[in-house]
C-alpha cells in the first residue's frame, strides 16, 4: 500500500485596507520610524479598524479565496482547524464561526491555542489526520486580530503586531512530497513573560483589571527575544541535521516574523543567504497566528513543486517548533 503524504494544494490570505505606519505611531508613542525599524522591522501594520468586525471575519475573507482558486467546493470539506489568540468570543469557537460563513457545512471544526506557533502546530495535526486515511480536505486557518489586545501607550508592544488571517487548504498525495518532520516543544515556563493577565478563567475581566490594562498583552521582550532566538535556532538546526538538509539543499525558510533581528538569527543558523528567507513583517507586523500562512500567500508564485521548506516559529507558553516540508504544486 502506498504511503499518504500531506501537502499544502492551496493557500488564501487577507490583511485589512487600514495600514498604521511608523510616521502616525511616532504621533501616538514616543518613538520613531528609525527606532523601530532598527529593533523590529516594522514599517507598517494592517489593523482592522471597523465596528463590529472580529477574527473571524479576516479569516473567512482568507478561507473563501482559497476555496474560490482551489476550486473547492465548501461541502467536500472534512473538518477545519483555526488558530487564533484572540477568538471572536469565548464561545462558540471562532473555528465554528468560519466554517458556517463559509458554507463547510459537511465539517467538523475545533480551535487550536498555541499562540504564534498556532499554525504551525495545526498543519503538525492536520498532517496526521490526513495521514491516518480518514480525512481529505482540512482547511486550516491561522488568524488574529492583535489590534483588539495591544496597549497603544506601550511602545514596547504596539509596534510589533498587526492583524491578519492565512488559509491553506491540506490533502492527501502518494507523491514524494509534503509534510515530512516535525519538532514541536512547549515550556509551560514562559507564563510571566508574555500572557494577557485578565479574561480567563483565574481572573475574569474585573473593573480593576480593565484600569489597570490587565486585559491586554503583556510581554517582557528582552526575554521573550533570548528564548525565541534560542529555541527557533534550535529547532531549525535539529530538522536540518536529521532531514540532512542544508544550505543547497534549502530552498526556502519560512520564520515566524516576530523581530527581523531574530529571522536573520535564524537564518544565519542554517547558514542561509537572506533572499531564501521569506519575509514580510516590514509589510504587516507580527500576526501572531497569521505570520506563516501569510508569508506562503505573498511569495506562493515564488514556490516550485519539490521544493524544501523549513517553518519554524515561537509563541507565548512558551511555544516553538520547526516543520520540514517538500512542496506540492509550482506556484505560478
Amino acid at each position: 500500500m502506498e504511503k499518504i503524504h500531506a501537502i499544502i494544494t492551496g493557500v488564501g490570505g487577507y490583511v485589512p485596507e487600514y495600514v498604521l505606519d511608523n510616521e502616525q505611531l511616532s504621533h501616538m508613542i514616543d518613538t520613531s520610524d528609525e527606532w523601530i525599524m532598527a529593533r523590529i522591522g516594522v514599517k507598517e501594520r494592517r489593523l482592522l479598524n471597523e465596528e463590529g468586525l472580529g477574527t473571524s471575519y479576516m479569516a473567512r475573507k482568507a478561507v473563501k479565496q482559497l476555496l474560490e482558486k482551489t476550486n473547492t467546493d465548501p461541502l467536500t470539506v472534512d473538518a477545519v482547524i483555526c488558530s487564533t489568540s484572540t477568538p471572536d468570543y469565548q464561545i462558540p469557537s471562532t473555528a465554528s464561526i468560519i466554517l458556517g460563513k463559509c458554507g463547510m457545512t459537511n465539517a467538523h471544526a475545533f480551535e487550536l491555542s498555541a499562540a504564534c506557533s498556532g499554525w504551525l502546530f495545526a498543519m503538525d495535526q492536520a498532517a496526521c489526520m490526513i495521514e491516518s486515511g480518514r480525512y481529505k480536505k482540512i482547511v486550516i486557518v491561522g488568524a488574529d486580530k492583535m489590534s483588539s489586545i495591544i496597549d497603544y501607550t506601550d511602545r514596547q508592544t504596539c509596534p510589533i503586531f498587526g492583524d491578519g488571517a492565512g488559509a491553506t487548504l491540506v490533502e492527501p498525495t502518494t507523491e514524494d512530497l509534503g509534510w515530512r518532520d516535525s519538532y514541536l516543544r512547549t515550556d509551560g515556563a514562559g507564563l510571566p513573560f508574555l500572557c494577557i493577565k485578565s479574561g480567563g478563567s483565574a481572573s475574569p475581566v474585573s473593573s480593576f483589571a480593565l484600569e489597570h490594562k490587565l486585559h491586554l498583552l503583556h510581554q517582557e521582550g528582552r526575554t521573550v527575544f533570548k528564548f525565541a532566538v534560542t529555541n527557533m535556532s534550535d529547532a531549525v538546526g535539529r530538522i536540518a541535521e536529521r532531514n540532512n538538509l542544508n544550505k543547497d539543499n534549502i530552498d526556502w525558510v519560512i520564520p515566524h516574523q516576530a523581530n527581523v533581528r531574530i529571522i536573520d538569527a535564524v537564518a544565519k543558523r542554517l547558514d542561509m543567504p537572506m533572499e531564501k528567507v521569506m519575509i514580510n513583517i516590514q509589510h504587516y507586523g507580527n500576526t501572531s497566528s497569521a505570520t506563516l500562512p501569510l508569508a506562503l500567500w505573498e511569495y506562493e508564485k515564488q514556490l516550485r513543486k519539490g521544493d524544501n521548506l523549513i517553518f519554524t516559529a515561537f509563541g507565548a507558553g512558551f511555544t516553538w517548533g520547526a516543520a520540514y516540508m517538500k512542496w506540492g504544486y509550482d506556484g505560478a
